[in-house]
């Protein structure tokens, strides 16, 4: 009689690397459908010290005009995330996290009750971050955050060049003390947080008193310049400035971006905003933001999805310009 040969146990998948994890850096292996839910896996951490990248969610949607929801954006952009990690992301054809440090710090901490303080406590907290020195990709919450965002980051490198995919200009007439995420953009152009000459807004479906001198790629254009048209323009118009981007999902036609407060038809595919996304890797990002993720409003996850890409996307840009390839 034969003895049967012992083998040994399969060694189990890891889990739960948003909590566990050792090591900053490099993709992990884990099942898309469980485990602790981070952004792309990475480890949560209490503070960026150490990190090249700090992802950072600002569940805020006490600014919205239309449909509520977006404080829920940042679980799910996180949920959706999951599927992006364990293999080479696509197109960059590399481990983003190779050499790239990179947390999750959770989200901001705000009072529900108190949002005239919102403001003020997205900047701290947001300064707090990039006085570490790690780059700053924020997941929202809706379209105001951005304003503190940029407060934080202006006060670090100095006015910037704004990148904006919106299907609104966000340049309706601002209001001292109010909290609106149709005028941030004014905002910013009045207060000096901007450079209108070297700022640029692709996607644009709606009308707005005024542009404050930032140059406009509306939505019926990206159509007659095509990806790499578009991708040109932006390059031109930011040239070596240092740049914000910030998404607005409603950038996308509902079609891929249902979950939104305020969709506009006839606006961009997926494909076309990654494609010009990665088309942007040249441009001196300091900082990211993806926004106005409603979940209720959201169908199959097609949004989260989207957005998760787009942030992605950001990351990828990061990792290209610290060589990483």
């Amino acid at each position: 009689m034969t003895k049967k040969k012992s083998h040994a146990p399969l060694r189990p998948r890891p889990a739960d690397n948003a909590f566990k994890g050792g090591d900053l850096r490099g993709g992990v292996n884990e099942p898309t459908y469980g485990g602790a839910l981070s952004f792309m896996r990475r480890r949560y951490a209490m503070d960026a010290k150490g990190a090249d990248l700090a992802i950072w969610g600002v569940p805020f949607d006490a600014a919205t005009s239309n449909r509520p929801g977006a404080r829920f954006g940042p679980r799910a952009i996180r949920a959706a995330s999951a599927i992006l990690e364990g293999d080479p992301q696509y197109p960059f054809g590399f481990d983003l996290f190779e050499k790239l440090n990179a947390v999750d710090l959770g989200d901001c901490s705000l009072d529900y009750g108190n949002h005239d303080e919102a403001p003020k406590q997205i900047e701290l907290q947001a300064k707090e971050i990039l006085d570490t020195g790690a780059t700053l990709l924020t997941l929202g919450g809706d379209h105001f955050a951005t304003y503190p965002l940029l407060k934080a980051h202006v006060a670090e490198h100095g006015p910037l060049a704004l990148v904006q995919f919106d299907a609104h200009q966000d340049t309706w007439h601002p209001e001292a003390g109010r909290i609106d995420h149709g005028s941030f953009v004014a905002r910013a152009a009045i207060e000096g947080l901007i450079d209108p000459k070297t700022s640029i807004q692709i996607g644009i479906r709606t009308h707005a008193p005024a542009a404050h001198g930032i140059e406009i790629i509306h939505g019926n254009a990206v159509e007659t310049l095509g990806i790499a048209g578009v991708a040109k323009k932006v390059l031109k118009r930011v040239g070596k400035k240092k740049a914000y981007l910030t998404f607005d999902i409603d950038a996308l036609d509902p079609a891929f971006a249902p979950g939104t407060g305020t969709p506009v038809a006839g606006g961009l595919t997926s494909r076309e905003a990654l494609m010009i996304l990665r088309l942007l890797a040249p441009i001196n990002f300091v900082g990211f933001d993806v926004m106005e993720v409603s979940p209720p409003y959201d169908q199959s996850e097609i949004t989260a999805i989207a957005a998760a890409h787009v942030a992605m996307h950001c990351v990828g840009l990061v990792a290209l310009r610290r060589g990483t390839k």
